[in-house]
């Protein structure tokens, strides 16, 4: 077995299930409302709905292996998405593949990348989406946390970073919008982290999947690739970016997203997914072509999200400490006790379930848990079961 296989922490969502078990939640509260895992619960579009319904186009689909580049109308519409949203313009030859959803190409990606040399070490948020170390660890790297916390806008202070490793770094694992806080990082600071780029010869993994559920009333969210192509750097070195339709478009179960950046990083990554294994399926191409092509559903999905913000930050903020994410459909709030309790004692007195942010978290250099004494909660639930789990949550905190 690989060795580093036991420096595999469990998952934060088995270790959220050994927290609750055998408890009994109050029968007051028959209908549970789960909050803690970040699976979209809107409506797919009733579009794709039909693609998929279509008896022809699901025969004919099984009848090919997938290409692992993706079919071209695939790449073309994503491509055509990147230049819509992004102002960049990317060969959907050599600058895009399709991947089985973020999760997916994360990781492989760090397994074809990084080196395995004694030394290396890659860069992550801290608290961080756990995928980022894992494929860190299996690769035999070491991940260096970065933490982010109140103090510094929940965002990484790249600037505290010593030189020294900044020389051994191989990866730096962004996420923007944030999982868990929804911090958003902005232009001047990814052309920042591009100049430490050049500098040092690391490479940007920049995980985007967040990036169209944000305020309708505001500005979208910059991207990595939107950056690139500001400062002229139209072959996107040293970048990759990583998106989802699991997020954009309610689509969790289709497995289906993109990466997208240097063709240098592109074709030798290309070259492991053909040995991987991992083509996305013919009808599944087919679908998400469709998805990327459409923004009509988007902005409604953003619509309703902007809804459940405005009706629930007012309940919640009665009891605890809590703000509107920058993007993103998360709240981070702080608990009042040790987050892991909080999320027992509630999910016992309430029969809500929502994820303790130490579960996402790392001790730092200073010993320090940043996701400590926090819990993430998933708006993915509809409107009225989120105001319903708010009432519970606020009501739960006020009898502590």
């Amino acid at each position: 077995m690989n060795p580093a296989l036991a420096d595999l922490q469990l998952y934060p969502f088995q270790r959220l299930a050994a927290l609750k078990a055998g408890i009994q939640p109050n029968e007051k509260y028959p209908n549970h409302i789960a909050l803690s895992i970040g699976e979209p619960k809107h409506q797919p579009p009733e579009f794709i709905v039909e693609a998929l319904s279509d008896s022809s186009a699901v025969q004919s689909s099984l009848g090919s292996y997938p290409a692992t580049r993706g079919a071209a109308e695939l790449r073309g519409s994503i491509g055509a998405w990147i230049s819509r949203r992004f102002s960049a313009e990317l060969d959907p030859e050599t600058q895009i593949l399709p991947v089985n959803g973020t999760r997916e190409g994360l990781f492989s990606f760090a397994q074809t990348l990084l080196s395995g040399a004694p030394g290396s070490v890659a860069l992550l948020p801290n608290p961080f989406y756990q995928i980022y170390e894992g494929a860190v660890l299996l690769r035999g790297a070491q991940p260096v946390f970065l933490p982010t916390t109140k103090a510094n806008g929940y965002k990484p202070d790249f600037r505290a970073v010593p030189a020294a490793t900044w020389e051994r770094c191989e990866i730096l694992f962004i996420c923007s919008p944030g999982n868990p806080s929804g911090a958003v990082l902005q232009t001047e600071e990814l052309a920042h982290l591009l100049e430490l780029r050049d500098r040092y010869n690391f490479v940007i993994a920049a995980d985007e999947c967040y990036s169209e559920i944000y305020d309708p009333d505001s500005a979208p969210p910059t991207g990595l690739l939107e950056v690139c192509a500001a400062t002229n750097r139209p072959d996107f070195r040293g970048c990759m970016v990583f998106h989802s339709l699991s997020k954009r478009s309610n689509l969790p179960g289709l497995r289906s997203g993109f990466v997208a950046g240097d063709a240098k990083l592109i074709e030798p990554y290309f070259n492991y997914r053909t040995y991987h294994g991992c083509a996305m399926p013919v009808l599944t191409q087919r679908v998400s072509a469709l998805a990327w092509n459409d923004e009509d559903h988007v902005q409604a999905n953003r619509a309703a999200y902007a809804a459940k913000f405005a009706a629930v930050l007012p309940i919640l903020s009665r009891s605890l400490e809590v703000t509107r994410p920058a993007a993103a459909f998360y709240l981070w709030p702080k608990t009042p006790f040790d987050d892991q309790q909080f999320a027992q004692d509630l999910f016992q007195q309430t029969n809500i379930t929502v994820l303790p942010g130490s579960f996402l978290s790392r001790p730092g250099s200073d010993g320090e848990i940043p996701g400590k004494n926090h819990i993430r909660l998933a708006l993915v639930a509809g409107l009225e079961e989120c105001v319903e789990a708010a009432e519970r949550i606020c009501h739960f905190v006020d009898t502590q």
